[in-house]
């Protein structure tokens, strides 16, 4: 594999067309697939709003990658099959990749979503469907980007995201290299955006947030240089602004409340100079989450409704449904239960129409398991610690697998619920299972609900099992 990890200069080439996914509708219309697809996807319990259109842009090569709704029903409609079987790329090719601009294409108007399907977008590179791609191919791809993040420098980091600009020792150097910066730099930018997510999404944040600021430095000392053409700096703008939130995340996750308050204002106001909503409700969304965890619940109830007056206009009931728990969360918070309720009821209403054109890539992540571990976490703050439990083992048993750090936390917060709950074996167990994942995820968030669950299991250390959890958590190394 090349070691190069910045796109190419070269000018997109069109979509390939996905010819697999075409001999599989076989003699079938476009419509009449799409019904099928529907069907399948009743049989397993989700809910896709697939047509005609949506066919036609698989097959065209429009979409790269499905969502992870759509991937759950096309594997069960051709069982033993992989997405690259079906002619889509792997995922960790395309995860929050957003679609690059070609020179006839015209810029989007001021205040249109800036992110777009919910699927990855057309390809920068070449591709080739027929590519044998698979699991294993996947898993080294993240081990050595891992290890480009985990040992390597601020420099190496900087150059494996950001190519020879991020070498600049500092931002000043970096705008004098590059004066006027252009596509191939914004591309750049946004494959940095994707590389954080992958890794996040599999390792979680403490081992790359140190390694996260050269990106970001880099970034905004582009915004600094000044692009010549207006599309190349929309597409600047909204790089730099979703990097700020990625890193932003990466602060999040890792215990650094105030690094990342920093991070997300500074993406909010990127949004505002450039007018756009789709941004902006990102920002507000993270500054909700962010607030709930400082322990200001009141900020994270405003800051999940000025998310979701952004987000209205985008058309995305998946991404309403995300900002409606956002919205419970602060009402957990403040101990308001029926605030709680009702925005958890909307929250269900909005997910059940099912994924959009509109769905933003960067909510890959926002599925069925997603929505229960978020209700989970509402229940937990009301002390209703069975409903808790049963939400966050529903969310633990659906997370798909590559989301490594989700299954985590879910599990922890299974394992917290369970205990206060008064079912000690049942926790150590849960626990137990968290610490099996620790060697993979370096996250503070879930090391903080496991030493949260020992403290409470410390008096039944004779009940079963839970003498052998509390004595593998004792033993933990302290995260440095």
């Amino acid at each position: 594999m090349a070691s190069s990890t910045v796109p190419s200069s070269q000018p997109d080439r069109p979509p390939r067309p996905n010819l697999v996914f075409r001999q599989l509708r076989g003699p079938r219309s476009p419509a009449e697939f799409a019904a099928s697809v529907r069907r399948a996807a009743r049989e397993i319990g989700e809910r896709v709003s697939c047509d005609a259109r949506y066919v036609h842009r698989v097959e065209a090569g429009e979409i790269r990658c499905p969502n992870y709704a759509y991937e759950r029903v096309f594997l069960h409609m051709f069982p033993g099959r992989t997405l690259t079987d079906l002619g889509f790329a792997p995922r960790s090719s395309v995860r929050g990749r957003r679609r690059r601009d070609d020179g006839d294409t015209p810029p989007a108007p001021v205040g249109a979503p800036a992110l777009v399907t919910g699927e990855s977008g057309g390809a920068p590179e070449p591709y080739d469907p027929h590519h044998p791609y698979d699991t294993h191919h996947d898993y080294e791809e993240s081990d050595v980007l891992r290890r480009a993040f985990m040992t390597g420098g601020g420099a190496t980091v900087a150059a494996a995201s950001l190519g020879p600009l991020a070498l600049a020792p500092d931002a000043s150097a970096a705008q004098r290299a590059v004066r006027r910066p252009g596509a191939s730099d914004a591309g750049a930018l946004e494959e940095a955006v994707r590389r954080i997510r992958v890794l996040d999404d599999r390792h979680g944040a403490d081992g790359l947030y140190r390694r996260a600021s050269a990106p970001l430095r880099a970034a905004y000392a582009l915004l600094d240089a000044g692009a010549t053409r207006q599309r190349t700096a929309d597409r600047l703008y909204a790089g730099a602004g979703e990097l700020a939130i990625s890193v932003g995340w990466l602060a999040h996750d890792s215990g650094r409340f105030d690094d990342a308050r920093s991070h997300y204002a500074e993406a909010l106001a990127t949004a505002r100079v450039t007018g756009d909503l789709g941004l902006e409700a990102h920002a507000f969304c993270n500054t909700a989450f962010l607030a709930r965890d400082a322990g200001r619940p009141r900020e994270a109830v405003r800051a999940a409704q000025a998310a979701q007056r952004a987000a209205r206009p985008l058309g995305s009931p998946r991404l309403m449904s995300l900002l409606a728990l956002r919205e419970a969360g602060g009402w957990a918070g403040l101990t308001d239960r029926a605030g709680c309720e009702q925005a958890l009821a909307r929250a269900q209403a909005y997910f059940d129409r099912g994924t959009a054109p509109a769905d933003p890539e960067w909510m890959t992540f926002y599925g069925e398991a997603e929505l229960e571990g978020l209700e989970a976490q509402c229940w937990s703050a009301l002390g209703d610690w069975p409903r808790a439990a049963r939400h966050a083992r529903r969310a633990a048993e659906l997370q798909d697998p590559h989301f490594t750090r989700n299954i985590a936390l879910y599990t922890a917060e299974l394992a917290d619920d369970l205990a206060r709950g008064g079912h000690p074996d049942e926790a150590a167990a849960a626990g137990m299972r968290v610490l099996d994942l620790l060697p993979e995820v370096q996250s503070s968030r879930v090391r903080t609900i496991l030493a949260g669950t020992a403290r409470v299991l410390l008096p039944h250390r004779r009940a079963a099992g839970v003498s052998a959890f509390l004595d593998r958590h004792a033993s933990l190394p302290r995260p440095v």
